[in-house]
């Protein structure tokens, strides 16, 4: 957000289907195969394309049972001389209404048609919670749908019309081979008012909103409220965007949209055509960036990979992968980030082994991993917040920290045999809450050792010093969550 729109509004991402409360936002995803796709200048006019890809885009209607209270009169306490007045001329409750009573609601969003036999992609906010499905064509027809899966995560949703003529479809683009400038055209059903067509230009790529697989495409070209699903086009005609969302103060385009990249859309759909659901591969660790403090602190060449900072029990722990590696490819392909990672688990197959290679105590190794499924491992409870306990303690570093004890250690929900610092309090004006640690913080590593008590904090000070090194990476605990941190140690 700028400066100047802080003083003016207060931007907001919204969907972009249209409901019974108008709401605006869109969120999406895209479908199978993929088309390569390559960059073109401005065309002439963008009619032809509109003309060409217009009959596989569709106008999504969906209906929801919904509860609401009956009309009211005015209010009068019960037993007035009024209620049988307000009866006679026509509230049959009396003055103060009845009970709720059911009422259809409609929603208004766009789709596009991936193959001649009828499937549909859709936003899942398009659809959710729907009773019915009525699907309008770029020739009028209407048919209903049938959902055949959804992905939250993605907020993609496929459907199925039967129709008894191949219908036009559409392909999907290499959204990996779009670049910045490039021209590019929206399709879809904006404020439900019928097909409309509008273009622009790919404004930002790898865009982030909030999800785990985001991979947006950021575009000027116009997305409103009833695009939701509808499609972001190449000058070839090939997908390469679900429109999903926008940056607004009042819901209404102002050049700043987001479609979700069709090359995570096709995965995620090809999965719900086949299954009726997603099945994303799952390697059992929690990873954070590198940034340049833990970099110099682990005396690496530069600050990429995916740090592992905690392996519960899966597929990763099976393999011999422990906290402190630094995971710099899988199945083949380089991990700079932890979105890297993510983004490659989820694709690799569910059951088969891959490659992967950390970086352990300056060496590389590499580790045959075998896939378990994400969805079945989700949901797992996590152990409660830790408590600042009342021991012996002493300051280090800005940092008040007192050993683990049993007590403090049941409290908190761990394991039997857990060790480790935690942090009584801390000088708010030290590096040390700069960096995000706060009173309750478990300390369990230090210099990617274990530190159970103060002497031995102490200890790995020292041998960071003697290194030459001016940060200490420690592995923190809150909430059941680990966490590495760089802390300076001058």
């Amino acid at each position: 957000m700028t400066k100047l729109s802080m003083t003016l509004f207060k931007p907001k991402l919204l969907r972009a289907s249209v409901g019974a409360s108008m709401l605006a936002v869109m969120l999406a995803l895209a479908p199978v195969a993929i088309e390569p796709a390559e960059a073109r200048g401005a065309p002439d006019s963008f009619a032809d394309l509109a003309e060409q890809v217009s009959p596989s885009v569709v106008n999504i209607t969906t209906s929801t049972t919904v509860a609401t209270p009956a009309d009211r009169g005015p209010m009068f306490p019960e037993g007035s001389p009024f209620e049988d007045f307000f009866r006679d001329f026509g509230f049959p409750n009396g003055p103060n209404g009845g009970p709720s009573r059911p009422r259809r609601s409609n929603a208004l969003g766009s789709g596009f048609v991936i193959s001649e036999d009828g499937y549909i992609v859709t936003n899942n906010h398009v659809i959710e919670g729907a009773d019915e499905i009525e699907i309008e064509f770029f020739s009028g027809d209407k048919l209903d749908a049938k959902l055949i899966g959804t992905d939250p995560k993605t907020d993609i949703a496929l459907l199925k019309v039967e129709s008894d003529k191949p219908l036009p479809f559409v392909k999907f683009g290499n959204s990996d081979q779009m670049r910045v400038g490039d021209w590019v055209m929206a399709v879809g059903n904006p404020l439900g008012q019928g097909f409309s067509v509008s273009a622009g230009i790919v404004s930002a790529r790898n865009r982030e909103l909030s999800g785990t697989y985001d991979d947006y495409i950021q575009t000027d070209a116009a997305i409103n409220r009833g695009n939701s699903g509808g499609p972001l086009f190449n000058m070839d005609g090939n997908v390469v965007g679900v429109n999903t969302a926008i940056l607004s103060p009042n819901g209404g385009s102002i050049g700043i949209g987001f479609s979700m990249a069709s090359n995570v859309v096709s995965k995620v759909v090809g999965q719900l055509k086949e299954y009726g659901e997603t099945r994303r591969g799952w390697l059992g660790v929690k990873i954070q960036d590198v940034t340049p403090e833990m970099a110099e602190a682990l005396a690496l060449a530069s600050a990429e990979g995916a740090l592992v900072s905690d392996v519960p029990e899966g597929p990763a722990r099976d393999a011999g992968i422990v906290a402190g590696d630094i995971i710099t490819s899988f199945d083949g392909g380089e991990v700079k980030t932890t979105k890297d990672l993510v983004r490659r688990v989820a694709d690799a197959p569910v059951g088969e082994a891959v490659r992967v290679t950390v970086l352990r105590d300056g060496k590389v190794q590499t580790l045959m991993v075998t896939l378990g499924r994400r969805e079945l491992a989700e949901g797992e409870a996590v152990p409660a917040a830790v408590q600042a306990p009342q021991e012996t303690e002493k300051d280090i570093l800005g940092l008040t920290v007192t050993p683990l004890t049993a007590e403090i250690s049941t409290e908190m929900g761990l394991p039997s045999g857990t060790t480790g610092l935690v942090i009584k309090s801390l000088d708010e004006t030290a590096p040390a809450f700069e960096k995000g640690l706060r009173a309750g913080d478990l300390i369990t590593e230090a210099g990617q050792k274990p530190v159970a008590s103060i002497e031995e904090l102490e200890a790995r000070i020292a041998e960071t010093k003697d290194a030459g090194r001016k940060s200490l990476l420690l592995l923190i605990r809150r909430g059941g969550e680990p966490r590495f941190v760089a802390l300076p140690i001058e």
